[in-house]
């Protein structure tokens, strides 16, 4: 699936911060191989892995598939939850912003990375349009936001906050 290891392998070792960040590395390599980029994510809580990944945006064809993200998948599938609250995150790469605004969703409390977004700069993958865009007013923005029908949807906003039964997330 999404993940380098098998379902029936919840990570039971105990990993040290080095040991993590060379897994990651390990996976950022291993995906190169099969037409991935070059990029991997582990997750731990309390020492044990408990997600992985690596890029897949090129073969899944889903430019969403980046290794955090991937691996935060993988983690809240395996914990049975979105709240990772307390898991630690190892990234070959500094995250981006994709990547660590699913981090921070995810309540991950902690990102060690190896490489930086400079060194991803320079193969390619720069993200600082990004970084700047978001920073931007949004009728500034090079890639036009428009509010359309506000009213009607607002109407789905009060409904949900009005549920007591509600999951907040």
């Amino acid at each position: 699936m999404s993940s380098l290891h098998s379902d029936s392998d919840p990570g039971d070792a105990i990993l040290s911060h080095e040991e993590a960040m060379r897994l990651a590395i390990r996976l950022s390599r291993d995906t190169v191989a099969s037409g991935g980029g070059p990029f991997g994510a582990v997750i731990l809580r309390e020492g044990r892995v408990i997600g992985q990944g690596a890029n897949r945006v090129v073969p899944d064809a889903d430019p969403t598939a980046h290794a955090e993200v991937v691996a935060i998948r993988d983690a809240c599938r395996r914990e049975g939850t979105h709240d990772l609250s307390g898991a630690v995150l190892y990234t070959s790469c500094e995250p981006c912003p994709m990547c660590l605004s699913a981090t921070w969703w995810a309540r991950i409390s902690t990102i060690h990375y190896a490489n930086e977004r400079t060194d991803a700069a320079a193969i390619g993958f720069d993200d600082a349009a990004i970084y700047e865009e978001v920073c931007r007013p949004i009728p500034e923005r090079a890639l036009p936001l428009r509010s359309l029908l506000r009213a009607e949807a607002i109407e789905v906003f009060q409904e949900w906050h009005a549920n007591e039964d509600r999951k907040r997330y």
